[in-house]
């Protein structure tokens, strides 16, 4: 179950305002089942938002390769990619279930399981329109149903920057690169990686206790993770606070995404300390 209230610790480059929540679990139970089914009645565009609710875009340790692709891309290099604008960001290395039935992105999927199953997943909202920063899917696991809609599985993989759009009919097609972490000079990304564990812990704990779950030690998130992939894998726990995961995804430092994740954890904390000692002295409540 999702977490109350996560506070960030930066405003977002919009002047939207939410309330998010980050989720404690890190499996996700769809990969662990090899007899998938994905779900067979479905009105919405894509199911990906009802799925994510169920989900929680869970991401777990085997997702977060150092290497996250065998020919990994140069930075500079530029390559056209066909773009899937969604309410909803995806992380390197995070999973991401979707049901697509719109006729132009079935056009897409039609396309790319005959190419390199892979595709641009990219932010949109109604206000501030479309990222131009994103995450490429790839689709691992995919079923095509007898009325042409597909049911994928998708996993994070390397992000992208959009420098020209090449068309935008059927569906959007870019001209990207490629985007990496720079290297961090004299930081100590380990030490940082490990009190953003150290916070989550106390987070789920806190929300443990908050929620009338049983009050135990939380498992080891870093899974012997990386400070990069581990901080990816961070904010994609972030649901519910787009913005906040957008500019976290952005962020081309592993130090400055792990210390704004520590804020933000932090200030997640002290809300649920204050709530927990409100609970200790009107339980009723």
């Amino acid at each position: 179950m999702a977490l109350p209230q996560l506070i960030p610790s930066h405003s977002s480059s919009s002047s939207l305002t939410h309330q998010p929540s980050i989720s404690p679990n890190a499996v996700s139970p769809y990969l662990l089942n090899p007899n998938f089914k994905p779900f067979s009645n479905s009105s919405s565009l894509f199911q990906s938002r009802r799925f994510h609710r169920l989900s929680s875009l869970r991401c777990f340790a085997s997702s977060f390769p150092e290497k996250r692709h065998p020919y990994p891309p140069q930075s500079d290099e530029s390559v056209q990619l066909p773009l899937f604008p969604l309410p909803l960001v995806l992380f390197p290395g995070a999973v991401l279930p979707l049901q697509i039935f719109e006729f132009r992105y079935r056009i897409m999927m039609h396309t790319l399981l005959h190419t390199d199953l892979r595709f641009g997943v990219i932010y949109s909202d109604p206000v501030g329109g479309t990222s131009d920063v994103g995450c490429v899917g790839e689709i691992f696991k995919h079923e095509r149903l007898v009325d042409d809609r597909f049911f994928l599985i998708c996993k994070g993989q390397e992000r992208f920057r959009v420098t020209n759009i090449v068309r935008k009919k059927p569906y959007l097609v870019a001209e990207v690169n490629w985007l990496e972490d720079r290297p961090s000079s004299d930081e100590d990304l380990e030490g940082i990686a490990d009190e953003v564990e150290s916070c989550m812990k106390d987070v789920i704990r806190l929300s443990n206790r908050l929620n009338g779950k049983p009050v135990k030690e939380a498992q080891d998130l870093r899974r012997n993770l990386f400070p990069t992939p581990f901080s990816f894998f961070v904010g994609s726990t972030f649901e519910g606070a787009p913005k906040e995961q957008q500019a976290l995804l952005e962020l081309e430092d592993t130090a400055a995404r792990l210390r704004r994740e520590k804020g933000t954890l932090r200030n997640t904390l002290n809300y649920l300390s204050a709530a927990s000692a409100v609970k200790d002295v009107f339980p009723s409540s």
